[in-house]
């Protein structure tokens, strides 16, 4: 109904000079859309309040109202051409008073589970990046077609926005660190299986494709065995389930952006470095009964982050699974998706690591993904699946095996990992998966390989940016031995 529409936005936003990649056209159609829904949900509530007989209190000024600067109206409702701004004044309108308004209901909201408050967190983070005030008139001309009135115009939005993702973690430099594969988070917030009044938590939020999935399956009613959500159940998901932590600015509005569009009004995300804060100082009443999270692999923290954990690496995925044990209540459930290195690296930190997952959790699933599964990654993943509380007597292995080269043009889809869903529940052996006990792995090293007893003819071949990845981690560990040592002469 409005692909169109997306496209056509995007083919003006790449005329502007301010606008050079998909990074940024998703940043600045993000703020037009959101006015846009602003406005139909002001409609809406007025409606609301006038048939209840209600007084309604609009959240913006008169002025600051999208059918007034954006596209002011004649009485017949035909759009007002002469009054619309645009050009220098449009541009000077936007830049000079529209965000510096926005910007301080991040101060003047009551709250912060508030969507005045929302508003002023995404126009403090964001500016207007169009250079000209014409291409601006366009881009708003078309945001104006689009509706956000009913479910099914809700919905087709958020697919739509999920595409736009999808094409910003396809188009390279860091746009893939935003994006995780759908169908793989799907499988994953399946074998978690959540359920209503569970929290749920994920550190590294990115673009909250795990929150937004996690609130999908909670929504559908066939997971509740065909039951109707009720008020209050429909009001804990709204404002007690969900949170989440982004370091990078534009992550943080884009999956601002993506919670609301799928029907999370006031989304629980916060802007900040979830690294800095110290494992000691979290206490029972922070902790969560579920962690989804694709936390950010290969890259480096400051040795001052470093100090915040007990197990100390400058590899970020590492001190993110050690938040997430931290994080996780006495039987709380993860499903963490990390380089597969991991699970054989023979530094200090790696065994430490693996060694504190064994034994202060149910280490009970491993998902072994395909190279290609990640677009633009150069390193394998895999899924750990725990469960806090217990120590680990036996590991589940799945390696999924699709049959094809995975990649940009040939992703993954539902159907590669159909079987790892239906198996996982009763942990069933088969030519993909096998079991291992938890007493048959080196009890010094902790090797968590993946290696298919099932498949005799298989070499395993380490990628050679896995190795590389590996003596990069060792170099960084020798020179802080060595600084170390030196610091001690």
């Amino acid at each position: 109904m409005f692909e169109q529409t997306f496209k056509n936005i995007d083919d003006v936003l790449w005329k502007d000079a301010g606008c050079g990649s998909e990074l940024d056209y998703v940043e600045q159609s993000s703020w037009g859309l959101f006015l846009k829904y602003l406005d139909d949900l002001e409609r809406e509530r007025e409606s609301v309040a006038s048939l209840s007989g209600k007084a309604f209190e609009p959240i913006l000024r008169p002025e600051y109202r999208w059918g007034i600067w954006a596209m002011p109206r004649k009485d017949d409702g035909e759009v007002d051409h002469h009054a619309a701004l645009t050009g220098d004044d449009l541009l000077d309108f936007v830049n000079q008073k529209l965000f510096p308004y926005l910007a301080k209901f991040k101060t003047s909201a009551e709250s912060t589970d508030t969507i005045e408050y929302k508003i002023g967190e995404i126009f403090s983070e964001l500016k207007n990046r169009l250079q000209s005030g014409y291409n601006l008139r366009e881009v708003i001309n078309l945001v104006d077609e689009l509706r956000f009135q009913t479910s099914v115009e809700k919905h087709e939005m958020s697919h739509l926005y999920e595409s736009k993702i999808q094409n910003m973690g396809n188009a390279g430099r860091n746009g893939g660190e935003y994006y995780t594969p759908r169908p793989l988070i799907r499988a994953i917030v399946k074998v978690i299986n959540p359920q209503i009044g569970e929290t749920i938590y994920d550190a590294a939020v990115g673009s909250a494709g795990f929150l937004v999935e996690a609130f999908d399956f909670l929504s559908d009613e066939s997971n509740h065995g065909g039951k109707k959500l009720s008020h209050k159940d429909a009001r804990t998901l709204q404002q007690k389930t969900f949170t989440g932590k982004e370091k990078k600015s534009l992550a943080f509005i884009i999956g601002t952006m993506n919670m609301i569009l799928h029907g999370i009004e006031a989304p629980n995300l916060i802007h900040t470095n979830s690294l800095t804060e110290n494992l000691a100082d979290i206490q029972e009443k922070d902790r969560f009964d579920i962690c989804l999270a694709n936390p950010p692999f290969g890259g480096k923290e400051r040795k001052e982050v470093q100090q915040n954990f007990p197990i100390k690496t400058g590899e970020t995925a590492f001190l993110f699974l050690q938040h997430f044990i931290k994080m996780l209540k006495a039987g709380g459930r993860a499903g963490i998706v990390i380089k597969n290195t991991f699970l054989s690296n023979s530094d200090n930190a790696s065994v430490s690591l693996r060694k504190q997952l064994l034994e202060s959790c149910d280490l009970h699933t491993i998902l072994d993904l395909p190279g290609g599964t990640f677009t633009g990654a150069g390193v394998k993943t895999v899924v750990l699946f725990f469960e806090k509380g217990k120590a680990t007597r036996k590991i589940w292995y799945y390696q999924l095996n699709p049959g094809r080269n995975l990649g940009k043009t040939n992703p993954l889809n539902e159907n590669d990992l159909a079987e790892f869903v239906k198996l996982q529940p009763k942990k069933k052996d088969s030519d993909n998966s096998w079991t291992v006990n938890i007493k048959d792995i080196d009890q010094t090293s902790f090797d968590l390989s993946v290696k298919n007893p099932n498949r005799d003819d298989e070499v395993e071949l380490r990628d050679p940016e896995e190795i590389l990845d590996e003596i990069a981690a060792l170099d960084q560990e020798a020179s802080e031995i060595l600084d170390t040592i030196r610091g001690l002469v």
